[in-house]
């Protein structure tokens, strides 16, 4: 195993071995193979831990473990002890994502700090399999397809040769102790589900499921290779970009085809949605002056280019609508809106806070629009069961005409799901048979 560990490396020149390289240790079976094999390869390396404090003494046992590990194999040990469940409550975030978060701030950190090449993590043929499930389930374009990569961003994955099996294999074989963390046998959580459930379940459909899958997501990385490179020659040869003022020729553009894969990768860096970007090519021909909107970006159909223009720092305010997509829903401009869904239950607390809205998520249509009010719109404020005009609804809620000019509305189908920041539409209401709540706030 440890020439496959070193020829790997090698291939994908993840460093030398003279080149300083940080290894995130939990203590699991994976990561304290990829120590040992660090050693026996006599590589330059350093440990860190992250203690997130989620299973109680198990975790500190863990970092107790670890740091025993550090000291046999005589390399420095850094630790890092996290508020995980507090940071995830004040940030609204799950807790795995605010446990990745706090784990690879403070990664960087060291990185600048202490002079690392990189970082590297245990992370193994059997997690690339399930990363793409993930991506799949959640619904994602080719960059989602193309697996776990060899090297990112200063992270490295020298594991990425081996399945899970090889390594328990090792680990049995040359007495490597490792620590079993409990939380990998729950199933509430969708990477263990796919892990214990589906993964198994495709394996008795195809034995050789793990190699096939693997290949074919080697051939999807490929295949992005040569999508990237060829993008590049359009973009070259279709439009001009600079960090303010971006522009495609509609000339050029409606001579691709499919003109809509074209324009989505063309127009994704600026943070359109594919929605967003089948609109825009439907419309290429239309009459110039029509705008759309990406929570950073402004794109203008002029006569002969499309101009794609920079959110300021107070946001555009625009004349049309903004498409908001289930998969991607958060946004940022022109209102900062943040989606979560949560489980209904007796114990669950409303909130009346106006800045947070709590819908029945079966009563949503996606994608969601949002808008500026305008004259003759209506809607059935939450508590009410007739339609009342907006413009009577500021009247009678003494809005200011600063206020009137700010509001916004969030529309599912026809109908206005909330005037954001203060009243919801009641056909929208939780109400006892409600089983999960689309909660947004408005983070403005």
């Amino acid at each position: 195993m440890i020439g496959q560990f070193k020829q790997y490396i090698s291939n994908f020149r993840l460093f030398t071995p003279d080149e300083p390289i940080l290894l995130a240790i939990s203590g699991g079976v994976d990561s304290m193979v990829m120590a040992e094999l660090f050693h026996r390869a006599g590589f330059n390396f350093a440990i860190a831990h992250c203690n997130f404090g989620l299973r109680g003494s198990e975790s500190n046992q863990d970092e107790v473990f670890v740091a025993s590990i550090a000291e046999l194999y005589g390399v420095r040990f850094y630790v890092k002890n996290f508020k995980t469940r507090e940071y995830a409550g004040f940030n609204k975030i799950s807790v795995q994502m605010a446990a990745r978060t706090l784990r690879y701030e403070w990664f960087d950190e060291l990185l600048q700090t202490e002079g690392f090449k990189a970082v590297a993590t245990a992370h193994h043929l059997d997690d690339q399999i399930e990363t793409f499930f993930i991506n799949v389930l959640r619904g994602t374009g080719i960059s989602g397809l193309h697996g776990i990569l060899p090297n990112r961003q200063g992270i490295v994955h020298p594991m990425m040769f081996a399945f899970r099996r090889r390594i328990e294999e090792f680990a049995s074989d040359e007495a490597i102790a490792y620590r079993e963390d409990s939380s990998n046998r729950s199933s509430k959580y969708l990477r263990n589900k796919i892990r214990h459930d589906l993964v198994p379940l495709m394996g008795d459909i195809n034995p050789e499921f793990r190699k096939t899958i693997t290949s074919t997501i080697d051939r999807m990385r490929e295949t992005e290779i040569l999508l990237n490179n060829h993008m590049d020659e359009i973009r070259a040869k279709a439009g001009s970009f600079t960090k303010e003022l971006s522009t495609l020729k509609i000339s050029e553009l409606i001579n691709l085809q499919p003109i809509e894969v074209y324009l989505f990768e063309l127009l994704q860096p600026f943070g359109f949605n594919r929605s967003v970007t089948d609109e825009i090519a439907s419309g290429l021909e239309d009459i110039s002056g029509k705008q759309y909107f990406s929570p950073t970006h402004r794109l203008l159909k002029d006569r002969e280019n499309l101009i794609i223009t920079p959110l300021g720092p107070a946001g555009i305010q625009p004349a049309g609508e903004i498409l908001i997509e289930e998969e991607n829903p958060d946004i940022k401009k022109p209102v900062q809106l943040r989606f979560n869904y949560i489980e209904n239950h007796q114990e669950l607390v409303v909130s009346k806070n106006g800045s947070i809205a709590m819908l029945d998520a079966s009563k949503i249509e996606w994608p969601l629009r949002l808008r500026k009010w305008k004259e003759g719109d209506t809607f059935v404020p939450y508590g009410m069961i007739n339609h009342k005009k907006l413009s009577d609804f500021f009247i009678d809620n003494k809005f200011s005409i600063v206020e009137k000019e700010n509001a916004w509305l969030l529309i599912s189908g026809n109908e206005i799901v909330w005037l954001v920041g203060h009243r919801i539409g009641n056909a929208f209401r939780i109400t006892p048979e409600t089983e999960t709540i689309l909660k947004i706030e408005w983070l403005d």
